[in-house]
Parts: C-alpha cells; sequence; structure tokens
C-alpha cells in the first residue's frame, strides 16, 4: 500500500471523526447551558477550553458570545479545527483515494460537506442550529457504520480504524479535562447542586449516557464517570478501548514491531491510574500526560508508515 493512500486514509478518518465530535460537543453544551440556571460556571468558553483555542477565537472575535463561539467552531474558515475545515479536509482526503474505497462512501461525505455548506445559515437561530448539528452527526454515523459493513479488514480499513481512535481517544481525555473542573474543592454551591446534570451532559457528549448506566447501575457520580471514560475496555469511546483499537490495528500492519513497546507502556500507564485517589490536579496532569503520549504515538505513526509526516 502507498504510504500517501495510507496517509489519506488515517486523516480522512481522524477529520470525519473530529466533524462528529465536534458537532456532538456544541449539540450537548447547548441543551446543558439552556437548562441551567444562571450563575453555574460552565459558559460558552468551555468549548474554547476543550479544543485549546483560546488564543485563535480572541485573534478574530473580541466578543465570546454564543452566536461567535459557535460560528468559530462551525463554520469558521481560519479555524483549522471548526466543523467545517474537518469536513473539507476529509472531502479532499476522501476524494484523493476512492480508488480503495466503496463509492458510496465517496458520496456520502461529499453529501454530507454539500449539506454543511448549504445550510450554514441555520446556524443563526438555536432550532436552525439542532437541525444541522443532527443531520452532520447522522451523516458521519452513517459514514461509519457504512464502512464496517463494506469494508475488507486489509490495511486500508487498518489506518482508517487506526485515524479513528486517535482522535476519539484524545477528545475523551479533552472532555475529561473540563470534567475536573466539575472536581473542584473551590466550584460554587450552585454547581454542586447540579453536579448529576453537568456529568450527564459529559457522558452525553460522547453518547456515553446509557452504556455508562448499564455498566455502572448506580446514582451518576464523577469519579465513576471518569473512571468509565478512561479504563472501560467495553465502550467504543472510553480511552482504553481506543488503546485496544489502535493495539490490534498496529499488530496486523507491516513494519510495526518498534511500535508496540510505547504501545504497551501507554496501556500499563492507563490501567493503573487510581481516579478514587487522585485529585484534580493530579487528573488534570495525567490526561495531559495522555495527551502527549497519543501525540507522539501519531508522530510515530507518520515515521514509520507516511511519506509527507503531515500534521492535523
Amino acid at each position: 500500500m502507498l504510504s500517501r493512500s495510507a496517509e489519506r486514509l488515517y486523516w480522512l478518518a481522524r477529520y470525519l471523526e473530529r466533524t462528529e465530535n465536534t458537532a456532538r460537543l456544541v449539540s450537548a453544551t447547548m441543551n446543558l447551558i439552556y437548562d441551567l440556571p444562571y450563575g453555574v460556571e460552565v459558559s460558552w468558553n468551555n468549548l474554547l477550553t476543550i479544543y485549546g483555542v483560546e488564543e485563535a477565537f480572541y485573534q478574530r472575535f473580541k466578543n465570546p458570545s454564543e452566536q461567535n463561539i459557535i460560528r468559530f467552531l462551525i463554520a469558521e474558515p481560519s479555524n483549522s479545527s471548526s466543523l467545517l475545515s474537518s469536513l473539507l479536509a476529509a472531502r479532499e482526503n476522501i476524494r484523493t483515494s476512492r480508488e480503495l474505497m466503496p463509492d458510496e462512501a465517496w458520496e456520502q461525505v461529499n453529501e454530507m460537506y454539500l449539506y454543511a455548506t448549504n445550510n450554514l445559515e441555520n446556524l443563526s437561530s438555536r432550532r436552525g442550529r439542532v437541525v444541522f448539528l443532527q443531520e452532520i452527526m447522522r451523516g458521519c454515523q452513517r459514514f461509519t457504520g457504512f464502512m464496517a459493513g463494506a469494508m475488507s479488514r486489509n490495511d486500508s480499513y487498518r489506518f482508517i480504524c487506526l485515524g479513528r481512535n486517535i482522535e476519539r481517544a484524545d477528545m475523551t481525555t479533552r472532555i475529561m479535562d473540563f470534567g475536573t473542573v466539575l472536581l473542584a474543592e473551590n466550584r460554587s454551591q450552585t454547581m454542586r447542586e447540579h453536579e448529576s446534570m453537568l456529568w450527564i451532559n459529559v457522558l452525553k457528549s460522547l453518547s456515553a449516557l446509557l452504556m455508562y448506566r448499564k455498566q455502572v447501575r448506580q446514582r451518576i457520580k464523577g469519579q465513576d464517570v471518569l473512571d468509565f471514560l478512561l479504563k472501560n475496555p467495553d465502550f467504543s469511546g472510553a480511552v482504553a478501548h481506543c488503546v485496544q483499537e489502535i493495539s490490534g490495528c498496529i499488530n496486523k500492519l507491516p513494519n510495526s514491531t518498534a511500535l508496540l513497546p510505547q504501545l504497551d507502556t501507554l496501556e500499563q500507564n492507563l490501567l493503573t491510574v487510581n481516579i478514587a485517589e487522585t485529585t484534580p490536579l493530579q487528573l488534570r496532569q495525567i490526561l495531559d500526560t495522555l495527551q502527549a503520549d497519543f501525540n507522539t504515538l501519531h508522530q510515530r505513526i507518520a515515521e514509520t508508515w507516511f511519506l509527507n509526516h503531515l500534521s492535523a
């Protein structure tokens, strides 16, 4: 398999995962903020923190209003992590890789991109925003489901799986990092009173609420939520499950021997984390380390299989 083809498939999966994550996270935050009373330390600014784009946002906008933040995260051309930028990049990667997958895969991504570009005016109203985000999430899920049923489990599919799970693990750690704010000792009484609603939103932002309830079977608590999202081996959005998927893909790819010790270390470090005995500050440091580890893993993947070493 050509290195440039492998790279395009890897980034196709990463960009589509990023597109779906953005749509889901904005949707979940929107629903939460409208339900919470005034004074809870949760705002649209939290999304800028999760994505690490505060500096880029304030270079473009002065007022961190709901409209400006949503436009920046969804449709701003200067934001390379925006939903529309990610969808455009995914479309370009699949356009130049059409010979490696069924025609319907290209059609689905192209139709989703055309829908997004033709309906940006819907972002100006809350009702239109809900419809827009739901359609994007459905489009990404249709693509993932179609590929799971239509692709042979060959190297092409493995690079898609690899990109998807690295992106998914990174987003889960970012959302968990935001969750550490909900455990802070200096959080307000109002936040403490609405803590369950806030943790439910963390789970909803990863489509994890039902699976969490089936697995944990008790009242929603912050430590249990974080432990589930970090270490559960069966939930597809949990970091531990993503690492298992990444390991399974890499094990079956050629020239992968040098990456295996790094993967083993990453998995062992992950499983030794004890959320119950970890302070919010320590947890934030652990999550920062995990994000750095996934970035290093990405660099090693690029050095091993990709010709151009393109970055996100």
